[in-house]
């Protein structure tokens, strides 16, 4: 699953890629982190359609549904609302993605990270992975509003969520997410034609069905191994965590993979 994200552009380059995209005081803000964690559920900017208009907003990560009444009991699923499955948007009417499927919206990334297991070494070791011809491109996918209490007013205000999207891993993303509960899988990286189409106000289902089965190939990416991003210690180097760092003795991509847990 993807749970770590960077963006390090500007704003007001997204209508480079989107000229449509209503002009608004949010593509000023100083924006962005070389490190956006999901389980932090933060507020980030998002792309949608709103009517026949293409805007930005703020959303936080993490979907809370819209039934959802009382957030204090919905806390511990919500970390399970960070990703959703490509698989079951259009094919699980019982599952909550199936239920917002048109609720479609492109997460803004510079890039996304990656952790590697490696057999006989303890930590895992992380990947920045980028696409070769777009500094920043945009992941699919759905958000959410539930009316929920102020915290501190008691008013009830619309609470907007997104999660992104992920599918089956690519080669490359197979041998760079090869361990853990989610192993190969990777989000749904899309070219620039097609995250246009996902924010279409009537997406076909035939074309909603192919955008969910597009798969980027690994000769458009990029991947280098980076220092922890996980650790309370900064970098010793001082650089960001985006930039290369070499790590003594790593082995190829492909090499020491962990074996299968056997029924998984």
């Amino acid at each position: 699953m993807c749970y770590d994200i960077s963006f390090t552009a500007k704003l007001k380059e997204l209508p480079n890629y989107f000229p449509e995209l209503v002009e608004s005081p949010q593509l000023s803000f100083d924006f962005g982190s070389d490190h956006i964690i999901a389980h932090r559920y933060p507020e980030y900017l998002i792309i949608r359609r709103d009517g026949d208009s293409e805007i930005v907003q703020f959303m936080e990560w993490g979907v809370i549904p819209f039934y959802v009444k009382d957030e204090s009991k919905f806390i511990r699923q919500r970390a399970s609302m960070l990703n959703a499955r490509a698989e079951r948007i259009l094919d699980d009417p019982k599952s909550v993605w199936y239920k917002i499927k048109n609720r479609r919206c492109l997460i803004p990334v510079t890039g996304i990270f990656e952790h590697r297991g490696i057999v006989g070494w303890k930590n895992k070791v992380p990947y920045f992975i980028t696409l070769k011809d777009q500094k920043v491109f945009f992941l699919p996918g759905l958000y959410a509003t539930a009316d929920l209490p102020d915290m501190e007013t008691g008013e009830i205000v619309k609470r907007y969520t997104f999660t992104l999207i992920t599918r089956s891993a690519n080669p490359l993303l197979a041998n760079i997410h090869n361990d853990g509960e989610h192993r190969y899988r990777m989000p749904l990286f899309l070219s620039l034609d097609l995250s246009n189409q996902w924010i279409e106000p009537d997406l076909p289902e035939a074309q909603y069905r192919e955008i969910l089965n597009y798969e980027m190939t690994q000769d458009n990416m990029n991947y280098t191994p980076v220092w922890t991003i996980r650790s309370p210690k900064p970098r010793p180097d001082g650089k960001s965590k985006t930039e290369y760092w070499e790590w003594k003795d790593l082995p190829a991509l492909g090499e020491k993979n962990p074996p299968e847990l056997i029924g998984k």
